[in-house]
């Protein structure tokens, strides 16, 4: 069922962010237009100083950049959607490949750049690792869907300490090493916030498909179920929870080190 509905989603998601480019694009070129126009052109006919006012032209011009920016979020947000639909009917056959996981978490910092850099402290402690055989983009998924879930906390447990005039630094903490064992090593990946937690009594259904804690529309319960999976289906790999009410969440992605 999934792979159906990723199936007939992938080509309008397609046209709609492809397009979506062009509407960005074209929109700046008629208001550079428009801006030269006006300043040649100063004196305005009746006709047309009626017919602003009749369609509310200032009104507008300072809606329409609005919209356009809410069809670029409403895009990536499907786009992205789309991607784990993709990645959970194992659409994607690509071979694995010898990554830096390092780098993939670097990566995934820089897309999600905008939402951290005006409060959250990002602590990166980065072992030296050598380059494991794995699906690096899926993996950077993963990354994505953890630190994206960290910096939702972050942000619940911001509204709640402003509101409370109490002084606290949200920090998202990064680590990664190499564990041994008698047999073989493994790469380790420690995330950890130091968010509200996760209560509990719902802590053995975070990696079930479509649970969420999140407001309908918020959330498809999705993310973390997909990352359960490429984790420990694909890469042989497991991914574990340790949290506590209060003091905050870290997720542990532990990978076999192959060849």
């Amino acid at each position: 069922m999934v792979a159906s509905v990723a199936h007939e989603i992938k080509n309008p998601a397609a046209c709609i962010s492809c397009n979506f480019e062009f509407l960005d694009s074209y929109y700046e070129n008629l208001m550079a237009v428009l801006v030269a126009y006006e300043a040649e052109v100063t004196e305005e006919s009746t006709k047309i100083k009626q017919l602003k006012e009749e369609e509310d032209f200032d009104f507008i011009l300072e809606d329409l950049p609005k919209i356009i920016k809410s069809i670029g979020t409403a895009s990536d947000r499907l786009t992205e959607t789309l991607g784990s639909l993709h990645n959970f009917s194992h659409l994607d056959e690509a071979k694995p490949t010898l990554s830096d996981i390092n780098e993939c978490i670097d990566s995934t910092l820089i897309i999600l750049h905008n939402r951290i850099k005006y409060s959250i402290e990002v602590i990166k402690n980065y072992g030296d690792l050598p380059l494991i055989n794995c699906y690096s983009g899926q993996l950077s998924q993963v990354f994505m869907n953890i630190i994206s879930n960290a910096i939702e906390a972050l942000g619940d447990k911001m509204a709640e300490q402003k509101k409370a005039s109490r002084a606290w630094q949200p920090q998202i903490k990064i680590t990664t090493e190499i564990l041994e064992t008698a047999d073989t090593e493994f790469v380790a990946i420690r995330i950890a916030d130091n968010g509200p937690g996760i209560p509990l009594e719902i802590q053995e259904q975070i990696f079930d498909m479509f649970f969420t804690t999140k407001p309908v529309g918020k959330g498809t319960g999705l993310g973390l179920a997909i990352s359960n999976q490429i984790v420990t289906k694909k890469h042989g790999g497991q991914l574990l929870l340790s949290s506590h009410p209060d003091t905050g969440t870290e997720f542990q992605i532990i990978l076999p080190i192959f060849g």
